[in-house]
């Protein structure tokens, strides 16, 4: 209901462009949560034992690429099928 109303407000009535994009917004999000998460969860692991840090930060930076990867992946995937 709120997709067709944003789409006629928009002069715009081609779903299959407004599902792809709200597609790739979700991925956007998404990888920002977990991104967020990953970081929120190392930080707290690094309060905790500060001697670990240095490996946390490596695992945290090879984490948060594999996800923004993944994001990535689906970004350029939803623009061929668009």
């Amino acid at each position: 209901m709120l997709l067709s109303v944003l789409l006629q407000a928009a002069g715009s009535v081609d779903y299959t462009s407004a599902i792809i994009a709200l597609g790739i917004a979700l991925t956007v999000i998404g990888a920002g949560l977990g991104i967020s998460k990953i970081a929120s969860t190392a930080m707290e692991s690094m309060a905790r034992q500060p001697e670990v840090a240095p490996d946390l930060r490596m695992s945290m930076i090879i984490a948060a690429a594999l996800d923004e990867g993944v994001a990535l992946f689906a970004i350029v995937v939803s623009g061929f099928i668009l």
